[in-house]
């Protein structure tokens, strides 16, 4: 296979800065067959494949008015989930050339009008705009008119696999904001200047934050300027690195979970809350990022935290870095999720680089284990599912999954492309949440987004290429133990 470094780059899909993880391949026997079946890890969960879907998938929604599924790619496409003789199929309802997001990375809807987001490449591929889009849904799959919210300046693109752009959608519970995500343009805060061209370019004022816009918002232009964007209310909340994902709970609290970079931090989950710094480029899964003391000198032979398999030590973007940009003065930085396990709750000793079990050691872990890129946050807002999942959160790791191998060796892998029930306990003294996570089904490829529709949730693979041909994944369909009760109620409304 194909070093899988490159095919991510030739696939485009930048945004999980997944650098040593394989996208989906496919067993002997044509396009339909997936290289793995999902495994159930409890007797009362279903797993079956509902359908085969296009390339490069990236979000899955539902239009709460229709009831109907969409799901969109990174090259641009927009698809409706129509049963066409009884069998769910794809029919194509956008391109990149309508909307002209040639990133597609977010996708949501508000009643009948659907929001999509995403990046544009400028300056011969050098340099990123931002773009949101909306359209109001027509019957029969006609082609519906596009109304531009927002897009910004041109920034500095650069060449890695750590540009993450604009990407997840979320619309808040009153129905009067779309919140969208903008994640980092660096690894772990370093330089990153194209070649040059965008000279001492680090993250902006348009990266690493969390925004929120009117919902009727229609051609905006936003400025690289962090007191312009706060003047006009946009900015929502800082410091984070790359929301790929979002949620609301029952409550109305907002959630979101963020991928970290090469060093062995902890993947975070954030309790988002208006004003608050979460800490990024500083700190990142509650550890220091330690590119920001002066006289650091990286060395894999001696940081456990730093792997020599690394692709951003092996790019030299972990280095002495005495120009790094000092913490905010007056700032105080809102900490991640607690992980309280039995899962995702590995770390590494910060004394002695050992992998420990927060299990064994009784210590909490904000939030994931280190590189499993936690994707498709949900939450049971119709309280539909039985008593032990009832209004619960669920994620999945992207990542990781089989034993480590001598090519990536980091035992922080062991576990992942899997999906977590989420139990959400808040915390009256540390006025933030904690989480026990738990894992439920395992043994996906490549999942990306997910949808809970009473108690099936339906949970999309990104797909991707084999032997430079796109090969497309599986939607499949998860049947959760539901409440009898909820359940004939949603029937009936």
């Amino acid at each position: 296979m194909k070093n899988p470094m490159s095919q991510i780059a030739k696939n485009g899909f930048l945004a999980l800065s997944l650098l040593s993880i394989p996208l989906t391949n496919f067993a002997q026997g044509g396009r339909d067959q997936p290289t793995q079946i999902p495994h159930a890890l409890r007797d009362d969960i279903k797993v079956e494949a509902y359908m085969k879907v296009e390339p490069e998938a990236v979000r899955l929604i539902v239009n709460p008015v229709s009831g109907d599924m969409y799901y969109t790619s990174f090259d641009g496409g927009v698809f409706h989930i129509v049963n066409k003789g009884g069998q769910p199929t794809s029919v194509q309802l956008l391109t990149a050339a309508d909307h002209g997001i040639t990133r597609l990375q977010g996708a949501a809807f508000h009643k009948n009008t659907l929001f999509l987001a995403g990046n544009i490449n400028v300056n011969n591929n050098k340099g990123n705009k931002g773009r949101m889009v909306r359209y109001e849904i027509l019957p029969d799959d006609a082609k519906p008119e596009m109304a531009v919210v927002f897009n910004t300046v041109e920034y500095g693109a650069n060449k890695t696999t750590f540009d993450h752009g604009w990407n997840a959608l979320e619309i808040s519970p009153d129905g009067k904001y779309i919140i969208v995500n903008s994640g980092a343009r660096t690894d772990h805060g370093e330089v990153q200047d194209n070649g040059g061209i965008y000279p001492n370019a680090r993250d902006k004022a348009l990266t690493t934050k969390i925004y929120r816009f009117p919902i009727n918002s229609k051609d905006l232009l936003l400025v690289d300027d962090t007191d312009k964007l706060k003047e006009q209310g946009y900015i929502f909340a800082e410091g984070i690195r790359n929301a790929y994902d979002m949620a609301y709970d029952k409550k109305g609290n907002l959630f979101a979970v963020s991928n970290s970079g090469d060093y062995d931090h902890p993947e975070d989950m954030f309790w988002i809350r208006k004003g608050h710094h979460y800490g990024f480029p500083w700190v990142m899964g509650g550890i220091d990022n330690p590119q920001q003391n002066p006289d650091w000198q990286p060395n894999p032979e001696t940081d456990p935290f730093l792997s020599k398999f690394a692709f951003a030590w092996l790019m030299k973007y972990f280095h002495n870095d005495p120009e790094f940009p000092k913490r905010p003065a007056g700032v105080t930085f809102t900490p991640a999720v607690q992980n309280l396990g039995p899962d995702a709750n590995e770390y590494r000793d910060r004394k002695t680089g050992i992998v420990m079990d927060g299990d064994t050691t009784g210590v909490t872990v904000g939030t994931f284990n280190a590189h499993s890129s936690p994707l498709a946050l949900i939450f049971d807002k119709d309280q539909a599912l039985s008593k032990e999942f009832k209004g619960d959160g669920f994620v999945m790791r992207y990542a990781g999954g089989g034993k480590a191998s001598s090519a990536n060796p980091n035992p922080l892998r062991r576990q992942g492309k899997d999906l977590l029930h989420l139990r959400m306990i808040y915390d009256k003294k540390t006025d933030n949440y904690k989480v026990k996570t738990t894992r439920i089904v395992d043994n996906f490829t490549s999942p990306t987004d997910a949808v809970l529709i009473g108690n099936d949730m339906y949970i999309i693979e990104y797909g991707g290429k084999q032997g430079g041909t796109k090969s497309g994944g599986t939607l499949w369909k998860i049947t959760l133990p539901g409440d009898a009760k909820a359940l004939k109620k949603m029937k009936r409304v």
